[in-house]
């Protein structure tokens, strides 16, 4: 019986498959007249970011468990009898939040599509962009070739954002800003 993508074993097959690869034994004779100095093994040049990666998330997750336990805990079993303001769980509330902020239809409707379809322009802003923004400031060229320095400002304020709408909602209605006015600081 063959080994597939559907067999019990194929990951192990593939894995031992691609050991020696990683390892740097196997294919050194395809890189015999490539210069040493401009090579770099994959284990661990390539590979050590990632067990830092990993390590600093599970530091990050034991940290909010530990200081953020309140708001993350299960709530009580359902009552019935309780009126209680049904709220989502903690990572849609930035856009139960974001309803908030202007009428319904537009912020529910209208503008999540236009920011995931934004997305999709993400590989393209800094390559069209870039050079046009290095034009406007007088630069001879954009100095970050590779670098994508305006998508990753704008991934960087989203991300901003989101946290700021989260943490407010996770404030609770008797939270308020002073600057805004009408529903926005009610539940």
């Amino acid at each position: 019986m063959p080994i597939g993508p559907d067999h019990i074993l194929y990951s192990v097959v593939v894995g031992l498959a691609l050991f020696p690869i990683l390892m740097g034994d196997a294919g050194h004779h395809l890189a015999d007249d490539m210069p040493d100095e401009d090579t770099h093994p994959f284990f661990p040049d390539h590979f050590w970011p990632y067990p830092i990666i990993a390590v600093v998330m599970l530091i990050a997750v034991g940290l909010l468990s530990a200081f953020v336990q309140k708001n993350l805990q299960l709530e009580t079993s359902a009552d019935p009898r309780a009126t209680t303001i049904p709220r989502p769980d903690w990572y849609f509330l930035f856009l139960f939040q974001f309803l908030k902020l202007g009428p319904e239809l537009i912020m529910s409707l209208v503008i999540p599509p236009v920011v995931v379809g934004a997305f999709l322009l993400f590989p393209f802003i800094d390559a069209i962009a870039g050079p046009r923004l290095a034009h406007r400031l007088g630069w001879k060229s954009w100095p970050v070739p590779g670098r994508n320095i305006i998508t990753g400002t704008i991934f960087v304020l989203a991300l901003v954002y989101i946290a700021f709408l989260t943490l407010w909602a996770l404030a609770g209605p008797e939270f308020c800003l002073p600057y805004f006015t009408g529903p926005v600081c009610g539940a």
